[in-house]
């Protein structure tokens, strides 16, 4: 199970991200579009260093070998616009012995991507909880049925939350991504928690 942070600050959140690692979450997507270097570099020292092979990097990929993150992740227009990315870094995480991730929205998207992306969000799966007006637009469960891919894990990401995660994984999605039912609750540990639990005996 994977949590992504929420793009802008949240009281406390350090502090939260710290409870969610105590409990057993495997990666923290350390998505801040808004934030500078400086600020990116800040948030990420104020995480314990014994947590940082549990971190993935979504904005300024340069920065990641200074902080020893070797897991990074790609959006949808760095991946189909590749000179954007410069080689060291989409190989950078082979040295780290962290993953490679990227985002697709369809599942022709996600079909056609290379190999070596260890994981891929398919999203939205439902309306969105972090994002107004963002909802599917095609129905992702039936999309699914037409899935060639098999070596590149599929994450579901939008409108997760406690109701529907068993739904999803029984569907066909390897694993599901956290975002607005984490962030958007009054106690997220809790509800992280609470879906642990749920992806667990799933996969008993």
């Amino acid at each position: 199970m994977i949590v992504i942070t929420n793009p802008s600050p949240i009281k406390n959140e350090t502090d939260i991200v710290h409870s969610l690692f105590e409990e057993g979450l495997a990666l923290l997507h350390i998505r801040k579009p808004d934030f500078s270097e400086a600020e990116t570099v800040q948030f990420i020292h104020q995480i314990k260093p014994e947590y940082r092979n549990k971190l993935v990097l979504h904005n300024h990929h340069d920065l990641a070998e200074d902080l020893g993150i070797g897991s990074l992740h790609f959006s949808e227009k760095e991946r189909k616009h590749s000179h954007e990315v410069p080689a060291k870094f989409l190989n950078l995480y082979r040295n780290k012995n962290g993953s490679k991730s990227t985002s697709t929205h369809t599942i022709e998207d996600f079909n056609s991507l290379e190999n070596d992306f260890d994981y891929a969000f398919l999203s939205p799966v439902f309306k969105s909880i972090s994002k107004e007006e963002y909802h599917p637009k095609t129905n992702l469960f039936e999309a699914l049925k037409s899935r060639t891919n098999h070596k590149t894990k599929v994450i579901a990401l939008g409108g997760m939350d406690a109701e529907n995660i068993q739904k999803t994984l029984k569907n066909g999605f390897d694993d599901i991504a956290l975002l607005g039912t984490i962030w958007k609750n009054e106690n997220p540990v809790k509800q992280f928690k609470l879906c642990q639990q749920i992806v667990q005996l799933h996969f008993q």
